[in-house]
């Protein structure tokens, strides 16, 4: 099966549902507290991106890469920037769209895939924000090379990721009540590593699949497409969300910088 589409399908569904904290778009008063210098946005759960990481965020040209729902992507439009947001959601997308006709908002929207961001995108950008997604791909090396080559010289990557041991637990388990136990190997694939009757539960209640990748995947693969880790920060999230909140950093974030030119 073609595990990126029904991804797109699942983000569809979870858009519609209108329950996810992940598909609320900001209202009125968020934007305009932006258009005022008076902003944030999150790369991981809770934890505001450090002011720092974004540089000159006025005329910048940004790309919020797989970070749609009407969320950061109008606020760092709102707040100057010149946005660009791709994404492979279509329901997630129109909340941006949304968004920025309601608030007068200039956004350029993009439906496709996060691993083919060359084929849909051209020129370079100041700034590439990607919050925690590519827990929904298979490969992070081509994702990485191609935010590379996106970027200008002394351009900025802001990305959050999930701690790789959130995988290592069933978490229909442990979110049903069960003692903490391993379960799976590292890395995790879920339409390999789940039952064949769970994937197909999963496939058939447009649930997303999910891929764990290591952190030398995640640092590493974005030192070997040229880029320098200038920052790091760990979060949380909430114990209604996972039993491991109370164990563990859930996810992880990074600035990585492009060298500038000799």
């Amino acid at each position: 099966m073609d595990i990126n589409r029904h991804n797109a399908a699942s983000w569809n569904a979870e858009s519609d549902s209108r329950d996810s904290p992940w598909c609320q778009p900001v209202g009125p008063d968020v934007i305009a507290a932006a258009r005022r210098g008076e902003w944030s946005v999150i790369l991981t759960p809770n934890k505001a991106v450090p002011p720092a990481w974004f540089g000159v965020i006025e005329g910048a040209r940004v790309l919020c890469l797989a970070g749609s729902g009407g969320q950061q992507a109008p606020v760092l439009a709102a707040a100057g920037a010149n946005v660009t947001v791709l994404d492979i959601s279509s329901a997630q997308l129109a909340k941006d769209s949304f968004v920025a006709d309601r608030d007068g908002l200039e956004l350029t929207v993009i439906e496709a895939d996060m691993t083919r961001l060359s084929e849909h995108v051209s020129g370079e950008f100041d700034l590439i924000f990607h919050p925690v997604s590519n827990l929904f791909i298979a490969e992070l090396g081509p994702v990485w090379r191609q935010c590379a080559d996106s970027l200008k010289p002394g351009g900025r990557l802001l990305s959050g990721f999930v701690n790789p041991d959130f995988w290592l637990f069933d978490h229909d388990e442990i979110e049903g009540g069960a003692a903490l136990q391993v379960r799976h190997r590292l890395p995790f694939d879920a339409a390999r590593d789940l039952p064949k009757t769970v994937v197909e539960a999963r496939i058939e209640r447009l649930e997303a699949l999910e891929f764990s990748h290591s952190l030398e995947t995640q640092i590493g693969g974005q030192i070997e497409a040229g880029l320098m880790i200038g920052g790091f920060y760990e979060d949380d999230w909430s114990d209604e969300a996972t039993p491991l909140n109370r164990y563990m950093p859930t996810s992880f974030a990074t600035l990585a910088l492009k060298p500038s030119r000799s």
